[in-house]
């Protein structure tokens, strides 16, 4: 060992410091001076210690009383958990059984499994684990002071709610789940703590979350502590919104969620519902007869069909627990971990029907129906067609897909379904849609295929207006790369809506049978010809006049007319529609847009 010191010392102040740190060290010191190359002190250091008389060294400690370190055995087989290890096991243990027997058995008759058996379903599996649990002791001193078994309703195992990190499909997120058995699942002081640390450390990571949710709301009985606190049970929502465009939030339904619980759900990007078991509302069936007097049962309060189709809450209904878990795992091919990301690409695949028959699938009469996924089926890649919210406003499509292996997100009017035209449900549930595709960088695909904005009394009072601004507002507003196609007929303020050229698309191709109005032939010739036709007496003359002037009125709207005054950017043979949108989205896959410096819009 070698010692440098900086001020020279004395011939004997250097031996002395030697010797010191040789006895100390075990090891010959050479002691230096003043940066000089030689030392200017050395000692050799020998041991004296032998057998014998460390032996009777520790004889004598031993002897007076002295301490001495006890060593550890020689052999791995001396080795083992201890008793206080087998204690942490069992109580362990007795956690990972959940609340009372009796509550599990209720849970085999719902058709429901227990929250550890859920978890296993959804992570004992390829390219999944459960990474580790969080907070299993949470609320132990509560219920815990008789040892382990204890069958009681005061059992309180990791306070009904389980929180952690997982790998999914072989994608790390965060997640949670409520245990039924404890509390019906309800939410009390220490599992508040646990879920509000799961979403902060969520945002800090950028990985997705997901809420296994099966539960009854807050246990009123122990508000205190947990309702109205800084870091309560209020401050889900608060972590729900600012997750909210940062990662995915998805959320699978097993149970009752009401009051507190139910808001979950709909802070979730995307809600899935487990046909026969989960339901959702501000308040029990008992609370709503209490305040309203209406009696009704849980599942027409608030049940996969109510949400599914009248309010829009439910993007997914899933027929039991595994389809809800395929469901998620198709769902999570399209999405990235976090904002800061691309969506994952896959392999591409052909479509399952030939590009070449999309012309025949579209009619060349405006007004006569068709099912618009006959012309998405020729375009996606084979098997990759996911649509969300399908029986809510099914006058729009939305849906993600593949095109070459690129997830893309598709809005696109259904003729099939109210000729196309967009109603309020239609415009709220594509509004929302383009905004979290674009918060998630997923690139937009608009086919367009519609009358417009539909007209009437009923649709005003149910905010055609309102709604009918947030679509285009969202349209206006996503920076990702869009695309869109004129189908067929884009009239009035479908066109805005539908991603037109107005609204910054990277390009707006036509098919032949394309036409851009601002109404259809027959309602322009009503309107700006009535009169002068009803001044015809004979019908002949009358019949033919009309079928005049609709002729002249085509040939301002037709696709050939908008792609001569460049209002399109090009008339695409059909059969080569879904080779033109691979090029361009793959050309355009980093455009850069901006949007003007401000905190943020006022529209939605």
């Amino acid at each position: 060992m070698q010692v440098h010191i900086t001020s020279a010392p004395s011939d004997d102040e250097a031996a002395a410091i030697a010797a010191a740190l040789a006895e100390h060290v075990g090891e010959t010191v050479e002691v230096y001076a003043d940066g000089n190359d030689d030392p200017v002190a050395v000692h050799e250091f020998e041991s004296t210690s032998s057998p014998e008389s460390h032996s009777a060294a520790t004889d004598s400690n031993a002897d007076s009383g002295a301490s001495t370190h006890e060593q550890p055995p020689n052999s791995s087989e001396d080795l083992g958990p201890t008793e206080r290890e087998a204690r942490l096991r069992a109580e362990i243990d007795d956690i990972l059984e959940g609340g009372p027997e009796k509550y599990r058995e209720q849970l085999a008759e719902s058709k429901k499994l227990f929250v550890r058996d859920r978890l296993a379903l959804w992570f004992d599996a390829e390219n999944c684990k459960l990474q580790f649990e969080d907070g299993r002791f949470a609320a132990f001193d509560d219920w815990h002071p008789d040892g382990v078994g204890a069958e009681t309703d005061d059992r309180l195992p990791a306070d009904g709610l389980i929180t952690g990190g997982a790998t999914f499909e072989g994608r790390d997120l965060h997640f949670m789940a409520n245990d039924y058995t404890v509390k019906r699942g309800s939410m009390a002081e220490k599992g508040v703590e646990k879920f509000l640390r799961m979403q902060q450390r969520a945002l800090k990571t950028g990985q997705p979350v997901l809420y296994l949710m099966d539960s009854s709301g807050g246990r009123i009985d122990q508000q205190t502590g947990f309702f109205a606190n800084r870091e309560g049970i209020g401050k889900y929502y608060y972590n729900h919104s600012m997750l909210s465009g940062r990662v995915p939030q998805i959320c699978v339904l097993y149970g009752p969620s009401i009051a507190g619980a139910a808001y979950t759900p709909v802070f979730a990007d995307f809600t899935i519902m487990v046909e026969g078991m989960s339901a959702m509302a501000i308040a029990s069936p008992r609370m709503v007869q209490m305040v309203t007097g209406e009696d009704i049962d849980l599942q027409e309060l608030g049940g996969p069909d109510v949400h599914a189709r009248e309010s829009g809450s439910a993007d997914l209904i899933a027929n039991d627990e595994a389809h809800a878990r395929e469901l998620v795992s198709q769902l999570l091919t399209y999405l990235p971990n976090n904002a800061d990301e691309k969506p994952p690409k896959q392999e591409a695949k052909p479509p399952v029907e030939s590009p070449a028959g999309i012309d025949a699938v579209v009619p060349q009469e405006p007004n006569r129906g068709y099912d618009m996924t006959d012309v998405i089926d020729r375009i996606v890649d084979e098997g990759s067609y996911f649509e969300v919210r399908p029986e809510y406003g099914s006058e729009i499509i939305t849906a993600y897909a593949r095109i070459d292996g690129r997830p893309i997100a598709i809005v696109a009017n259904q003729p099939a379904a109210r000729a196309g035209a967009i109603f309020p449900d239609a415009a709220e549930k594509a509004a929302e849609f383009v905004w979290k595709s674009d918060a998630f960088n997923i690139p937009l695909l608009y086919l367009c295929d519609t009358p417009g904005f539909m007209a009437g009394s009923q649709v005003e009072k149910d905010g055609i207006l309102e709604q009918g601004k947030k679509l285009i507002y969202a349209t206006s507003s996503a920076t990702v790369p869009k695309q869109t196609v004129v189908v067929r007929k884009a009239y009035g303020a479908g066109i805005y809506a539908m991603g037109g050229p107005a609204y910054d698309p990277e390009s707006v191709l036509g098919l032949p049978s394309g036409e851009i109005a601002i109404m259809g032939p027959e309602a322009a010739i009503n309107a700006v010809y009535a009169r002068k036709l009803s001044e015809v007496d004979d019908p002949d003359e009358r019949e033919r006049m009309e079928q005049e002037l609709r002729a002249e009125y085509r040939e301002d709207i037709d696709v050939h007319r908008m792609a001569s005054e460049v209002v399109i950017d090009e008339i695409v043979p059909p059969s080569e529609l879904r080779e033109e949108l691979a090029a361009r989205f793959d050309f355009y896959e980093d455009v850069e847009k901006s949007l003007p410096d401000k905190k943020h819009g006022t529209i939605l």
